[in-house]
């Protein structure tokens, strides 16, 4: 059974599956939830500092391990093969 030269290019150029793009999807939707989780802490006077709210532990500690939980999500998106047919 040989592989014609049209089949070789088509493969080539689908890197990427459907299975690849949802976890690629997957991955921004997390990181963008961490970053929505590392947003705030505007206070109303701003002569006024509040270390509650700007050192929070969902601030320093939970988005960002949330923001990296999101680019691991990325690299495994990227390095996942696509099924081969």
């Amino acid at each position: 059974m040989s592989i014609t030269k049209q089949q070789q290019d088509s493969k080539a150029a689908n890197l990427f599956d459907k299975g690849n793009y949802l976890w690629m999807i997957i991955g921004l939707v997390v990181m963008a939830l961490g970053f929505l989780l590392m947003a705030g802490g505007k206070s109303a006077d701003p002569m006024v500092f509040n270390d509650a709210e700007i050192y929070s532990t969902r601030r320093i500690t939970i988005a960002p391990i949330v923001i990296v939980l999101g680019l691991l999500i990325e690299i495994y998106a990227i390095m996942k093969n696509p099924k081969s047919e």
